[in-house]
């Protein structure tokens, strides 16, 4: 099996906050990552697919295909955005690392197995956020596994 990873990073601005909690509670959980004013973080985010090379291409998948499926999907709504305002796919949810690269995943898997012609044995998506990865995995069999692996 082979397996084909692009990278890529945007900055965007959230604010973690749960409306049907306190503002106290907001603070408590949340801390910095509450201010009223939003923060901003510098992201990577890397989307890797797994399988064997098409006998006629020799690929997994075609890295220009990927990266631009990343740039339609996810940076070009995303980049210098306020995920909290600006991105249509993340309304109503607190954007959390773990919750965005949830949210990634299912913007990209459409076009990555499309892109893929059913080659791919696993793909997942990582959002890299303060030396730590958080990773969503597809199997072949369609089985959804999250993970959270500090660097």
């Amino acid at each position: 099996m082979i397996f084909v990873t692009r990278q890529a990073h945007f900055n965007a601005a959230h604010r973690l906050h749960n409306p049907d909690k306190s503002d106290e509670w907001n603070r408590q959980t949340f801390g910095k990552c509450n201010y009223p004013n939003w923060h901003g973080h510098n992201y990577i985010i890397e989307v890797t697919v797994a399988g064997e090379p098409d006998p006629e291409t020799g690929f997994v998948i075609d890295l220009g295909k990927l990266k631009s499926i990343i740039n339609e999907k996810i940076l070009d709504p995303c980049d210098h955005r306020n995920l909290n305002l600006d991105v249509p796919f993340l309304q109503g949810m607190i954007p959390t690392t773990e919750n965005l690269v949830r949210a990634f995943f299912e913007q990209l898997r459409p076009e990555v197995e499309a892109a893929c012609n059913q080659r791919r044995e696993i793909i997942y998506g990582e959002v890299i956020r303060d030396g730590t990865k958080y990773r969503r995995v597809l199997s072949l069999s369609g089985n959804l596994t999250d993970y959270s692996l500090s660097n």
